[in-house]
């Protein structure tokens, strides 16, 4: 077998080994076990359960949790999906709105309003169960007084090439929102919560995964504000944001306790694509610590591994944008990878590496991520691309793509950030 062979296999084992980690978070089948498990409390007599669903796994989680409910004796009497476009959409007969994300948009608004008037319309003998997946702060914008909608897409859009990681962002988002930080578990009181959370944040802080709509805050106004001018991003806030955070908070209600229970996590994807790999007699090493922060340095991480067999990570690392190209973290870490690899030598030539979204989307593209191997750069240069350049102008979806590196999956139907595969022979 010639390298190239060898390299083209071990490329499609690692494929398999991240679908066996996406499979792991199977976002229905999580559902399908927390209520097997621990089963929802039934409604006082006369009251309603109803099923809210929001974030890039919704329609599969609304379309389990339904069927399980049926099991126990009773059925919803409202379902409301919030999802975004080219996900599964969710029971027949659910109200189904179709979110913008990464950035809010208009759609999202009238879900935020939706959910809002639901959750208000609940009683005492009512119960809501909510069913939360990654991509649910985009999607459930619900400006606070005195902030528009563009104030919060404006703020979205400086966050998502400021390199901050998901709690800073979203302990921002928090204070900007009236559903974030516990405002959807305010509107619902005095009805019961119980809140079902796929988690998309690396450490698993509930607070984080979409904002924590049935958490407390992970902090106060005036962190948000510190944390803006930390960031660099404060004198290009909208007018009405900075008055906003720098206002006093008053006095906040506090949120009512909820039933929150952690589902799916990065970990357990994880756990999951090792013990595949172990059951082939694989040697797999799991890194102690999941890969955060700039991607730069989570590159350098990744190239210090030495050892033969199959290197695992999940994490999310952060790009901070400084050029005009398209891409995403998983794909310009693929890309640092492969450059690096070829500086530093000291692996094998039939390594491959491969980074991935668990959404099945990278950024704004339609790339999962990407997998690359010892030729990648050869071949860019071969197609017409300079390697070193794209990585400069944040372009490594040209780059990947001129060599048929680009990781490609579709929608996943799940979200629990993302996974790292290195195989050294």
């Amino acid at each position: 077998m010639t390298c190239k062979d060898t390299c083209n296999t071990r490329r499609a084992w690692l494929t398999g080994m991240f679908a066996a980690g996406i499979a792991a978070a199977d976002p229905a089948a999580a559902v399908r076990v927390a209520l097997a498990s621990t089963p929802l409390p039934a409604p006082d007599t006369g009251g309603r359960v109803e099923i809210m669903a929001v974030g890039k796994a919704a329609g599969a989680m609304a379309r389990a949790a339904q069927e399980a409910l049926a099991m126990q004796g009773f059925a919803p009497s409202h379902v409301l999906v919030v999802t975004g476009a080219g996900a599964l959409p969710g029971p027949a007969g659910a109200e189904l709105h179709i979110a913008g994300h990464p950035v809010p948009d208009q759609a999202g608004a009238a879900a935020a309003a939706a959910v809002l008037a639901r959750a208000a319309g609940l009683g005492a003998g009512d119960r809501l169960l909510l069913l939360v997946s990654g991509g649910g702060s985009a999607m459930l914008p619900a400006p606070a007084a005195g902030l528009t909608l563009d104030d919060k897409a404006a703020v979205n859009r400086l966050l998502l090439g400021s390199g901050a990681d998901i709690v800073t962002v979203n302990l921002i988002r928090q204070q900007l929102s009236r559903i974030k930080g516990g405002g959807l578990a305010r509107a619902a009181a005095p009805a019961g919560v119980t809140a079902l959370i796929l988690s998309d944040v690396i450490g698993d802080d509930l607070r984080a995964v979409a904002s924590g709509p049935t958490l407390p805050a992970i902090g106060s106004r005036a962190e948000a504000a510190q944390r803006l001018r930390a960031l660099g991003l404060w004198p290009a806030l909208p007018e009405a944001v900075r008055r906003h955070l720098s206002a006093p908070a008053g006095t906040v209600a506090p949120v009512p306790d909820a039933d929150n229970r952690l589902i799916g996590s990065n970990a357990q994807s994880v756990a999951a694509i090792a013990a595949a790999a172990r059951a082939e007699g694989v040697a797999v090493h799991v890194a102690p610590a999941p890969l955060v922060g700039d991607v730069a340095e989570a590159a350098a991480r990744i190239l210090a591994a030495r050892a033969p067999g199959l290197h695992l990570w999940g994490g999310e690392t952060t790009v901070r944008l400084a050029g005009d190209g398209l891409g995403g973290r998983n794909q310009e870490l693929a890309l640092r990878v492969a450059l690096g690899a070829a500086v530093q030598g000291g692996w094998p030539d039939d390594w491959a590496f491969l980074s991935g979204g668990t959404d099945g989307r990278d950024g704004p593209t339609d790339a999962a991520g990407g997998l690359v191997d010892a030729a990648s750069p050869s071949r860019m240069r071969a197609a017409g691309v300079d390697p070193e350049s794209a990585l400069a102008r944040n372009d490594s979806h040209t780059a990947l793509a001129a060599c048929g590196d680009l990781l490609m999956t579709g929608p996943t139907g799940t979200n629990v950030a993302d996974l790292q595969l290195l195989w050294l022979p």
